[in-house]
């Protein structure tokens, strides 16, 4: 790869919608994910790549200082492919102009939030590739997805040749049923969310584990996510366990589970 390509941020400018703490629930996450943090202690160099932080930084200080907990020397980076967004480095972290070449940095870690959906489905796979040959060994990729105030969230974990995980994540007094997280679902999804499809099998299996659990409502909404969690389980569903209290209700669940015409319905 030439300098002049490395110069060149492959990808489009899209809006740039930015928001305080929007993207809280998935750095929870990655802060308590067990394959995350070995991830990040493993690294000799736990370079963490920001793609697409929008019209403000925020969010990307908010990493930055979440990751803190997890790895005191990470170094982030913050990459935006607007060069009118790049703003001067501050707190620690360093602003770029790139795309998904990732400006010919090799991180440990990359955070896609709110990028890809604003591009069509075909380009979904084209982009991982390009993130993924930029990746330092053993390093992995969020892709996600989330509404304005960060209240449902979706994201896809994948390494340096795969997707991993399917993770969903909401505000449990804010969200009626599970299914309601499909609007947000990532762009490799967003659009198989129709009967036969792996995706919507999912979230009709979690709606009716929902409703199952109705009467451990009167405990909360987090105590009947538990509860419904338990059922999926029993009936053979791969989900990951809880192994802690957590804020929000979450659903993770192998790719291969969800993966776009992979369904047996």
């Amino acid at each position: 790869m030439t300098s002049a390509t490395l110069r060149r941020p492959h990808g489009v400018i899209t809006r740039g919608t930015t928001g305080i703490n929007r993207l809280r629930r998935s750095d929870r996450w990655l802060v308590h994910d067990a394959l995350v943090r070995r991830t990040l202690h493993a690294s000799a160099d736990p370079l963490v790549v920001d793609l697409g932080y929008g019209a403000r930084p925020h969010t990307t200080f908010e990493l930055a200082d979440r990751l803190t907990a997890v790895r005191g020397d990470r170094r982030v980076v913050g990459l935006e492919i607007d060069p009118e967004r790049v703003v001067e480095s501050r707190n620690g972290v360093s602003f770029a102009r790139g795309g998904f070449e990732l400006s010919g940095l090799r991180p440990v870690l990359v955070r896609a939030f709110n990028v890809l959906r604003q591009y069509p489905e075909d380009a979904v796979g084209p982009a991982w590739a390009r993130m993924q040959s930029g990746l330092a060994p053993g390093g992995l990729i969020l892709d996600g997805t989330c509404d304005e105030l960060g209240r449902r969230c979706a994201w896809v974990l994948l390494d340096a040749t795969r997707p991993l995980s399917l993770t969903l994540a909401w505000d449990p007094f804010a969200v009626e049923r599970p299914s309601d997280i499909a609007e947000r679902l990532p762009k490799a999804l967003i659009h198989r969310n129709v009967p036969g499809e792996p995706v919507h099998a999912l979230l009709a299996a979690a709606d009716r584990a929902w409703a199952t659990a109705a009467p451990h409502g009167s405990f909360g909404p987090r105590v009947r996510w538990r509860a419904a969690l338990e059922l999926l389980r029993a009936q053979g569903l791969p989900v990951q366990p809880q192994r802690r209290r957590i804020r929000d209700n979450i659903l993770t669940v192998p790719w291969n589970l969800v993966a776009p015409g992979s369904g047996t319905n």
